[in-house]
């Protein structure tokens, strides 16, 4: 699947669950380290509007990085993840859970109307990077996935991220990897390159002399 295939997808699993969650359920714990269910959903919101303003800007040059080379420098400054992390509890604090509940399902959506509706070959820019729709597409659904992950797990009910969103992070960390993790289901892929679970004895022997997490 194309990373404009894999949105959707992606998405609208992730929709589903946020739009199901109680409204008392914004401040659950979630697998982000210091980030209530709320502080996730407005992050994930925030996602869905750069989403929304990459796709309406358009720029007159190649491509600078793909779907994979996107990630190579993600994640690696810890100051500024710290910056983020606390930064994103101050921003949600002012919005009630049921309001941006609501506001994430209805920016999610509008997301996806704009992936699918773009041309995927166009290239727009996002965050310094210019990048075609379908790579962008696919960094989106990539996140989205691993963030479902991270949504659902004190929440025991909730179904987890799509088969093909999983797919789309497996072969991306495998890319940045070097290296097939052949037998690993895609969801320890996921959790075990992006810094989520600690590899095993057996997985680390695979892994090599590979360093992990290639982002987080």
């Amino acid at each position: 699947m194309t990373g404009a295939d894999t949105l959707p997808v992606a998405y609208g699993a992730l929709a589903s669950v946020v739009g199901s969650l109680a409204d008392d359920a914004g401040w659950e714990p979630t697998g982000c380290r210091g980030w209530a269910v709320r502080d996730l959903v407005f992050h994930l919101r925030a996602d869905c509007v750069r989403a929304l303003v990459a796709l309406h800007t358009p720029v007159n040059r190649p491509a600078d990085c793909d779907a994979v080379a996107y990630w190579r420098q993600w994640g690696s400054d810890a100051e500024t993840d710290e910056e983020m992390l606390s930064g994103t509890r101050i921003e949600a604090g002012p919005y009630s859970w049921p309001g941006l509940r609501a506001s994430y399902v209805e920016a999610a959506a509008a997301a996806v109307h704009a992936v699918t509706t773009t041309d995927p070959a166009v290239v727009v820019g996002t965050q310094g990077h210019a990048l075609t729709v379908d790579d962008l597409a696919s960094t989106l659904a990539v996140e989205a996935s691993l963030h479902h992950l991270d949504l659902v797990r004190h929440l025991p009910d909730a179904p987890g991220p799509t088969l093909e969103g999983l797919a789309e992070v497996r072969r991306v960390t495998e890319a940045l990897l070097g290296r097939d993790l052949a037998g690993w289901p895609d969801e320890r892929v996921a959790r075990v390159t992006t810094g989520r679970a600690e590899p095993t004895d057996e997985e680390r022997a695979d892994l090599g002399d590979a360093v992990v997490p290639v982002f987080t």
